[in-house]
């Protein structure tokens, strides 16, 4: 049967195919006007280096180590980022990179992903509901910020978890066991945490009388998958696991330094109390974030206790955390909670088929296009930073040709620095050079290299530019344009780096160089148009 002979297929086929493209282009403009980040850096850097037989290695990641962090050593190139996020999934799209390897490909990568998982949730939903409510549920997924969002930010692992948990719950519904399996396998492999997200499906399954046994085995395998290798693998790489990340993320609930998943979980259970405490509080900020996520179902999920068990662990762990980064539906954890929502939500649908009235029918359109607009007033990643101001008052906004005409002049000075060489770049600088072997972010001028050397660095070049256009409303922004002048100041007086080009705010500069006259020149004048303009 053809396509348009099949009109819920074809329409989930438009609005993918939209989605698809409005993504693309989205989040490559942001990739080529130089929004995108430090963490694109990274994935980039950990694929690069992937393809020369150097797995899972990264200078970027090292600089966030604990022992540079908490230790002050320098980074290392060698290091092996499976001790901060253990992430052997990715090795699946290692062939795809080499043939672009590209950190653009990256990008294009995470929408194909999010794309793909929008099908899969169709062919979950066709299990249960009629080909127009599938549909539906299919438009509601494609028009949810909690997965708009992350797909327009930086690369990230997490990107493969609604792609792989619909197929697993398709499995299950179809029987292919093997298949469910091997979706279990791959869940638990696209990062140390995603078998919290296995865990809650096998509570559902145990719970709902579904299949109790598989459900116990999926809750062994994934609880004793996390334990053995947060406690006992991860940490053969490195520290992060206890010193930084568990401290980071759940230190309120204890006083040690560092701690591994089996004190925290203890430290958790033990204090009921303080578990109720952190759960419900920001109660107003926490209930938006459920909002959140509800609104492009319709709220369908919030009376749907299948949501609730199978995304009640992914949610548990985001409200327990510290920081109110995790309570933010843009960003990548988000999309953990995905797919229990909408499993849930497919389910109520099945077990009330006389709700789908055209009254609600309407009513879901309505709230399909307001979690659009909240999308776009919500900047992503600052990816709409052309069309929606980062701050009101005091006025933050830099337009396209802006924009456009300063990449222009940064590539001048991207240019100018060898593949091979060694960098340290600012923030927005890194992706385009993360494809080598040394590379740090700025000020970071020094890095242990293969030799077990501790090297100074080639070549360091920053952005003040994009930090002047933001620092009015930003104070961290503001301070890293004090220490940015400062450092670059400090090693031009002590002739360390010689300032070998500048353009536009963007300063290039070069070990034991001999400065450009004009180059410095022009880095004096704008240091004063700085002061001129009562900016740091």
């Amino acid at each position: 049967m053809k396509l348009r002979q099949q009109p819920s297929l074809w329409l989930v086929t438009k609005v993918a195919s939209i989605f698809f493209i409005i993504c693309l282009i989205f989040i490559l403009h942001r990739y080529y006007t130089f929004y995108a980040s430090f963490d694109q850096g990274i994935f980039n850097q950990v694929f690069w280096n992937g393809t020369h037989g150097r797995m899972f290695q990264s200078s970027l990641s090292s600089s966030l180590s604990t022992n540079v962090v908490h230790n002050g050593e320098v980074p290392e190139v060698f290091y092996h980022r499976l001790g901060q996020h253990f992430t052997p999934a990715l090795l699946l799209w290692l062939p795809l990179y080499l043939l672009f390897p590209s950190p653009a490909t990256l990008a294009v990568l995470q929408v194909i992903l999010i794309t793909a998982a929008g099908f899969v949730l169709y062919g979950l939903a066709r299990h249960y509901l009629e080909a127009p409510l599938s549909a539906m549920i299919c438009v509601s997924f494609y028009g949810a910020n909690a997965v708009i969002g992350p797909t327009l930010s930086n690369f990230h692992d997490l990107s493969q978890i609604p792609l792989f948990v619909f197929g697993l719950l398709l499995a299950m519904e179809k029987r292919k066991w093997r298949l469910f399996w091997l979706l279990a396998v791959l869940i638990l492999t696209v990062r140390e945490d995603s078998g919290v997200v296995l865990f809650s499906i096998g509570f559902y399954l145990i719970l709902s009388k579904r299949y109790p046994q598989i459900g116990l085995m999926v809750c062994t395998l994934s609880l004793g998958y996390m334990l053995v290798l947060t406690n006992a693998i991860m940490p053969l790489f490195s520290d992060d696991i206890s010193r930084r990340f568990m401290i980071e993320r759940f230190g309120h609930f204890t006083d040690k330094e560092e701690a591994t998943t089996l004190d925290i979980i203890w430290a958790i259970v033990s204090q009921p109390g303080q578990l109720l405490v952190h759960l419900f509080s920001p109660f107003a900020t926490k209930v938006k974030y459920l909002l959140g996520h509800w609104l492009p179902l319709a709220f369908i999920p919030a009376v749907s206790g299948t949501a609730w068990l199978v995304a009640g662990f992914p949610l548990l762990q985001i409200f327990l955390q510290q920081g109110e980064s995790r309570l933010a539906i843009t960003i990548r954890y988000a999309l953990t909670v995905v797919p229990g929502l909408f499993y849930g939500a497919i389910l109520w649908l099945a077990h009330h088929p006389k709700q789908f009235k055209p009254s609600f029918q309407r009513f879901w359109t309505v709230c399909i296009g307001l979690s659009l607009i909240f999308t776009l007033t919500s900047n992503p990643s600052r990816t709409f930073y052309f069309i929606i101001p980062d701050s009101i008052q005091p006025l933050v906004y830099v337009s396209l040709p802006q924009q456009w005409h300063h990449v222009a002049q940064a590539r001048k000075l991207l240019d100018q620095i060898p593949v091979g060489a060694s960098v340290s770049a600012s923030t927005y600088l890194i992706p385009p050079l993360s494809s080598r072997r040394e590379i740090l972010r700025f000020p970071a001028l020094q890095l242990r290299n293969d030799a077990g050397n501790v090297v100074s660095i080639e070549y360091a070049i920053a952005d003040l530019w994009q930090l002047q256009q933001y620092q009015a409303a930003f104070k961290g922004d503001r301070q890293l344009l004090v220490d940015y002048r400062a450092i670059i100041n400090q090693v031009l007086s002590d002739h360390q780096y010689g300032i070998i080009d500048y353009a536009d705010g963007v300063v290039l500069l070069k070990k034991a160089a001999l400065s450009s006259n004009q180059a410095l020149t022009n880095w004096l004048a704008y240091q004063k148009q700085l002061k001129a303009t009562n900016q740091p």
